[in-house]
């Protein structure tokens, strides 16, 4: 009986394993094959590349010292590139095949002024400044997957002593907005009177600077154009040409063992983001405008840089980019409808890499209408509760600008204030910030000679009056002593409808960021409340030296009336039609002046001093 017991169970387990594997175990299995195959293909793939990227980087530097070694057997004379400044027989640029791929050679070849005997246009005047050549090389593949641009240099020099040269030299210098300099630059250079024509395509070294020496002399012949990826332009210009005769930049020129230096300012390009809206802020679609900078290209006639007309789309929106830093101006030229005013203030400062919000806030058209801007003549920001009276025999009419800035310059009064009301005191800090050294900045506190590494403070309460929309924070001086570091001055925006909770938010909406750049936009995220505070932040990078906060303001507006602005309507034109125009503001200087309307639209911004 027990051996049948054990013979059954015997073969059960037979049974069992005759099954075969069940789902599970099979998706396992499956999963893990597949994860080896993909972990040995990934190795195989990333080993592939390594070596065909090894193998790439020796082809190219073996082409790279084929056309070395080619430039080397050529005379000193011939060493240049062909139509270039030395002129020679190497092409700037030629396409060759290697190992079955096709790499690009850019050639780059520049006379050398050696200041070993003098320099030109320098004590001693090097009357021969070709003293030796620079040959560089760059090999590089766009078909080539993940492949650097290979560089590869070496000098040349003539066997011979060198003789005395009737060309001269010619030294581009880029700098930006704050005068600083722009390296890697590209610098195109044409020289047309010369057979064949000169042409250099090269960039600016670590000093914003290329030198073209040796170059052909000549009068207004050297046509130059300075650019870089995500910068402005700027160029110069043929004089004569009938849409510009007299360039503010005429084409460069070169006299015989002289230097002729020239330079361009060129930085970061910037946006301008347009909304048209109603005064009830619904967006008005298709709204017609000209954008006009104040740069010129060209004076008598006057030539500006930047001219253009632009239109609103079917949601009152308009980006326009690529903008240089400039002060913008703007005119509505729609056919239906009158500009009311602008937020922020025309004209539009804009500055390098920046994005700015810009509200125009139109109404329907009404004949012989005059818009008045109202702004402090110190800061240029524009006023709120100026009254502004337009008047002749038998019509007078009184307005109201909207209020348009809050600003904060003394912290002297000391800490304790939680409303705005004693312009001079703050409601907090933590002890290391300076507010009286001297009055109406402050700075880093000093103790023992060297100053605090980091300090915060935080502000009273700014009442806007009703809920607001915020757009810009501004605070003096722009730049800090480079030995602070960076960020040496960063704000933070609390704002809210009950005085209550503060949470202070950088320009992203978070409290992880802060507002370093003035004039920077306030995120929407503070809009529609009423009360704000700032909270600013000094740190230095040396304790000898600390960042300064002398003025700090914002501006804003209730709803969609325009700051410092106002419109008059339904005015009469005519000879004797003149209107007596009255601005005044508690503080203020009164202002008065006579105002013919002439257009069917026209402006008149009145600067008041306190």
């Amino acid at each position: 009986m027990a051996l049948g017991f054990f013979e059954k169970k015997e073969e059960r387990n037979k049974a069992k394993y005759s099954a075969g594997f069940s789902l599970m175990e099979v998706l396992v299995g499956v999963a893990v094959f597949v994860i080896l195959g993909l972990a040995i293909y990934q190795t195989y793939s990333s080993l592939s590349n390594l070596m065909r990227q090894s193998r790439l980087k020796v082809t190219a530097a073996a082409l790279a010292n084929e056309q070395l070694e080619i430039i080397r057997n050529l005379s000193y004379a011939d060493v240049g590139i062909v139509s270039g400044v030395p002129a020679g027989k190497i092409p700037r640029e030629q396409t060759l095949n290697r190992d079955g791929v096709d790499f690009l050679v850019t050639s780059t070849i520049r006379n050398i002024d050696d200041s070993f005997d003098g320099t030109i246009g320098g004590s001693p005047n090097d009357l021969s400044p070709a003293d030796y050549k620079l040959v560089e090389i760059e090999i590089s593949c766009a078909s080539c997957r993940n492949f650097q641009s290979l560089f590869f240099n070496t000098h040349v020099a003539p066997l011979a002593l060198e003789t005395a040269s009737e060309n001269g030299a010619l030294f581009v210098r880029v700098f930006d907005a704050n005068g600083q300099p722009v390296q890697g630059a590209s610098v195109h250079i044409r020289n047309n009177d010369q057979e064949p024509p000169i042409v250099i395509d090269d960039t600016t070294n670590n000093e914003g600077m290329l030198q073209v020496v040796d170059a052909p002399p000549g009068v207004e012949v050297y046509e130059i154009r300075v650019s870089k990826t995500g910068y402005s332009e700027e160029r110069t210009y043929e004089p004569d040409e009938p849409e510009n005769p007299n360039p503010v930049k005429p084409h460069a020129t070169v006299a015989a063992q002289q230097l002729t230096q020239i330079s361009f300012s060129i930085d970061k390009t910037s946006v301008l983001d347009f909304s048209s809206v109603s005064v009830a802020c619904a967006p008005v679609a298709g709204i017609d405008f000209s954008l006009l900078g104040t740069k010129l290209i060209g004076e008598d006639p006057d030539v500006l840089k930047y001219s253009s007309s632009q239109s609103t789309d079917g949601s009152g929106r308009r980006t326009i980019s690529g903008l240089e830093w400039d002060n913008y101006n703007l005119y509505l030229t729609d056919a239906a409808y009158d500009l009311i005013g602008v937020i922020p203030t025309l004209p539009l400062a804009l500055i390098p890499d920046s994005e700015q919000d810009v509200k125009l806030v139109v109404a329907a058209k009404d004949p012989k209408s005059l818009m008045v801007t109202v702004k402090d003549s110190s800061t240029r920001l524009p006023l709120s509760n100026a009254s502004v009276t337009l008047s002749k025999s038998g019509h007078s009419d009184t307005l109201t600008t909207g209020r348009g800035f809050l600003r904060q310059s003394d912290w002297s009064g000391g800490a304790g204030q939680a409303d705005f009301i004693n312009e001079t005191k703050y409601f907090d800090s933590d002890g290391n910030i300076e507010i009286n050294d001297p009055a109406g900045q402050i700075k880093l506190k000093k103790i023992f000679d060297e100053y605090e590494l980091s300090g915060n403070l935080t502000s009273s309460t700014f009442d806007t009056g009703s809920a607001s929309d915020f757009h810009q924070v501004f605070w003096q001086p722009l730049a800090q002593d480079p030995g602070t570091g960076e960020d040496a001055v960063r704000f933070q925006i609390a704002t809210n409808n009950d005085k209550a909770v503060w949470v202070f938010r950088g320009p992203d909406g978070t409290s992880g960021t802060f507002y370093d750049l003035s004039n920077n936009n306030i995120n929407a995220i503070h809009n529609g409340d009423r009360y704000l505070r700032y909270k600013t932040y000094l740190q230095t990078a040396s304790s000898t030296l600390t960042p300064i906060v002398a003025d700090f303001s914002f501006t804003f507006t209730s709803d969609c009336v325009p700051p410092g602005q106002v419109l008059f309507s339904g005015l009469s034109s005519g000879k004797s039609d003149k209107y007596n125009l009255t601005v005044s503001k508690d503080g203020y200087h009164t202002f008065k002046d006579k105002v013919k309307i002439v257009d069917a639209w026209q402006q008149k911004e009145v600067i008041l001093s306190p």
